[in-house]
């Protein structure tokens, strides 16, 4: 694609100055451990006996031990939900704010293709997910310290390491994100399919879905690794890689009248 490493630097250089991907990683990163934190807090007591029964329902009774097991389980089922609207939102406001601030016109003067630019969306995309579900592991084993569970075992970090990739899988569920915004020529179309798309995911995931479900597999295999083998992963990598194919063809043929 003509001109993809220039594209590439001045994307990077556009979400590194973008307040809406700084403040929408700065609330994934800390708003997650947060509330495992109140999670945890609960569990050793706190709050109301109503309050805690209510949590333990929802979050089952493993929590209750508020060890590292705990945090890693609660952190799990918070992300899972988290992520894809966050990742979502980033991404509708990488390939909808050219519409909606008017600049897509532009695009057609410049000597990088639009494709080239549309890839460059996606890959900076990417690597902001996976800077900020790194963050946020690396924030939940500093709740875990501050709660004084000890040092985290082998098992806790393998937890916190499936945390990252939750996110980054979940960045590429948020990718159909990107599709909508090119279509709806706005960031809320890419917004309100990441919004649907959470709540489809909890729905599949809380009613026992398979995990060849792509919206549902990242979720039951950060829970349960075991019980989800490498094929339903890779089907949720092609669902990515699918809608970053059709941006990029929509890119290519965008044109300025419709």
């Amino acid at each position: 694609m003509n001109g993809f490493r220039t594209a590439m630097v001045v994307e990077a250089r556009k979400a590194t100055a973008s307040s809406t991907l700084r403040a929408t990683g700065v609330l994934l990163a800390l708003g997650v451990p947060a509330i495992v934190a109140a999670i945890l807090a609960a569990a050793h007591g706190g709050g109301t006996p109503q309050a805690r029964a209510q949590m333990l329902a929802k979050l089952g009774p493993e929590i209750a031990k508020a060890d590292w097991h705990a945090l890693v389980l609660a952190s799990t089922q918070v992300t899972a939900a988290a992520s894809v609207f966050a990742f979502g939102l980033g991404a509708a406001w990488l390939v909808g704010r050219e519409f909606a601030d008017g600049t897509a016109p532009a695009l057609f003067g410049l000597p990088v293709s639009r494709p080239a630019i549309a890839a460059a969306k996606l890959v900076v995309h990417l690597c902001w997910a996976v800077i900020v579900s790194s963050v946020l592991a690396v924030t939940l084993a500093l709740v875990g310290l501050a709660f004084g569970l000890g040092v985290p075992g082998a098992e806790v970090v393998a937890g916190l390491v499936r945390i990252v990739v939750l996110g980054t899988l979940s960045a590429l569920i948020a990718l159909a994100a990107t599709v909508a915004a090119t279509l709806g020529r706005g960031i809320l179309p890419g917004v309100a399919v990441a919004a649907v798309t959470i709540v489809v995911a909890q729905i599949t995931v809380f009613t026992g879905a398979t995990a060849w479900v792509p919206l549902a597999a990242p979720a039951l295999w950060a829970m349960d690794p075991g019980a989800v083998s490498a094929g339903p992963l890779t089907l949720v990598v092609a669902f990515g890689a699918a809608c970053a194919a059709l941006t990029i063809a929509l890119w290519d043929r965008l044109q300025l009248v419709r």
